[in-house]
């Protein structure tokens, strides 16, 4: 949730069980069993803010939900804190998502440093975001269009990418929907989520490879900046250099030194898939460029060299690992039979 209030203070963790069953953030971590136990490094104070709770729904049997606690934009209650690394938290349950839904109350719309900071956790994922604004049928229609307006204008800035993401405008709670209100519009939207939700499920292990070669390539690429930056660094040097002066101006001006240009010139990297130059600043600020080794000498006579097996990763093994996957799949079909997403409209979250 976004806005000025937060609407909830713990991470909810709703899984699949054999019934009905609450159970304590301590208690998830501690047990072997269950995938949480990493999260004890954030501290026991973020345990007390962790809930999970068990359902015995069909759909859980497929996919696990994560609700966070609302995005605070209040300053007073920001200058609080929560008391846990509450972005490093975040990171760790965007790093295993499928599906990101972000969700905005439209009676309080709000965008400030702490949603900013949110969608720089998720750069790079903007494919997996889906935006949702609820209570939609809180809101008169004039004032709706106002308010979906300045939603897309507020995260014009925060998502850079030439396919914004869907926009589901609905009412997900258990209240009937207002009077005068576009029942059959949030009818169709609900019907939208949630074969969007059946298709990424579906889509499952294919888009976890697709995401895997992604990252292979932005590692691959990082992998050949810091060589280029380091053969750089030890041709400019010389016996009365200044090792750190030396590699400061090639820092401050990667550009001088064709750094960039020369692995656009001699590899198959596409220009829109490099790296801010002013992150190896930062970068170098924290890994001096002494510790790394050319990637030439990555090489061994029985292992082979660690740019030829990430190659051949990128290029061979994860495409046939993705057509072997998908050669069994009917096209466009979905499950809904498994999901329930092909019901008879109606609002799943009204109370009967």
């Amino acid at each position: 949730w976004a806005g000025a209030e937060p609407t909830t203070s713990e991470f909810t963790v709703i899984m699949h069980g054999p019934k009905l069953k609450t159970i304590e953030g301590i208690v998830m971590a501690a047990d072997s069993a269950r995938s949480f136990s990493p999260l004890e490094k954030f501290g026991q104070n973020f345990l007390e803010k962790l809930i999970g709770i068990e359902v015995p729904h069909k759909l859980l049997e497929r996919v696990t939900f994560v609700d966070t606690p609302g995005i605070i934009e209040n300053r007073k209650q920001q200058e609080r804190g929560r008391g846990y690394p509450f972005n490093d938290v975040c990171q760790w349950f965007i790093d295993r998502a499928d599906l990101i839904f972000v969700v905005f109350d439209p009676t309080k719309l709000d965008v400030g440093l702490e949603l900013e900071m949110l969608f720089r956790q998720l750069k790079g994922r903007e494919s997996q975001i889906r935006i949702i604004l609820n209570k939609a049928d809180s809101l008169a229609t004039q004032e709706l269009m106002r308010v979906y307006g300045a939603l897309f204008w507020s995260l014009a800035p925060l998502i850079n990418v030439t396919e914004p993401p869907r926009v589901y405008v609905s009412s997900f709670w258990p209240h009937e929907y207002h009077p005068d209100t576009h029942k059959e519009l949030f009818l169709k939207e609900e019907i939208s989520l949630l074969e969007d939700l059946n298709q990424v499920i579906e889509n499952r292990m294919e888009n976890k490879i697709a995401f895997i070669r992604q990252h292979a390539i932005r590692v691959r690429i990082h992998a050949l900046l810091v060589d280029r930056y380091l053969q750089t660094y030890k041709d400019k040097m010389t016996f009365f250099s200044d090792g750190e002066l030396v590699f400061r101006d090639i820092v401050e001006d990667p550009d001088r030194f064709f750094i960039f240009k020369s692995i656009l010139a001699k590899t198959n990297v596409s220009k829109f898939d490099l790296p801010n130059r002013e992150a190896y600043k930062d970068f170098f600020g924290i890994n001096p460029i002494t510790s790394f080794k050319l990637l030439s000498q990555q090489c061994s006579y029985m292992g082979g060299c660690f740019l030829e097996k990430i190659e051949k990763a990128i290029t061979r093994e994860l495409p046939d690992l993705l057509g072997s996957i998908g050669l069994g799949k009917k096209p466009n079909v979905l499950s809904c039979d498994v999901t329930g997403c092909g019901e008879t409209p109606k609002n799943r979250y009204r109370k009967p």
